[in-house]
């Protein structure tokens, strides 16, 4: 009984120089690789859509697997600013402070009702109606407070809606 002998076709490499050995490409590409695949998020967390934020973190849900196992508490280290929660008129510009001092390129997500539109307290004297008079906010996760699942989803959105952005270092601004 004669055996089929298989024919594999050789893969196209990607763009860069290849050859017997090895494979080349620009610096930039490979920069953009590592930065798309290791986000790191800087999370202002000021009520409940902090907490579900932890639990997001967790073996649960496990937001490492999306290469942002490593929070980043110094603006200057992160690249993905996460506002959760009430943003007080005060604190408006110590936020856009973080935001200025983060490195380019840097993206911001407004999480939960608060963030997005100033939630319950819209309209109050006290509170900014949402982020987004503060702040240029590329992607919003609605939920009083949102579910860890919808945090994990709108972090997939993040990465959909930017792909080339993201790995080619570019902010939208």
């Amino acid at each position: 009984m004669e055996t089929e002998k298989k024919t594999y076709t050789k893969a196209d490499p990607p763009d860069g120089i290849a050859g017997p050995g090895y494979f080349a490409t620009t610096l930039d590409k490979v920069i953009g690789l590592a930065r798309k695949n290791s986000i790191w998020p800087l999370p202002f967390a000021t009520s409940c859509c902090g907490i579900e934020f932890m639990a997001t973190m967790g073996a649960h849900y496990d937001l490492a697997r999306f290469g942002s196992e490593r929070l980043s508490f110094s603006p200057r280290q992160a690249d993905l600013l996460m506002v959760m929660g009430t943003i007080a008129k005060k604190m408006g510009p110590v936020v856009q402070q973080v935001y200025v001092q983060m490195a380019e390129p840097r993206w911001v997500i407004a999480v939960g009702a608060c963030a997005a539109s100033g939630g319950i307290f819209r309209g109050s004297h006290a509170v900014e109606d949402g982020i987004g008079g503060v702040l240029p906010v590329d992607l919003y996760i609605p939920g009083c407070p949102p579910h860890p699942l919808s945090i994990l989803y709108g972090i997939a959105a993040f990465f959909r809606r930017y792909p080339d952005r993201i790995a080619g270092g570019v902010s939208r601004r």
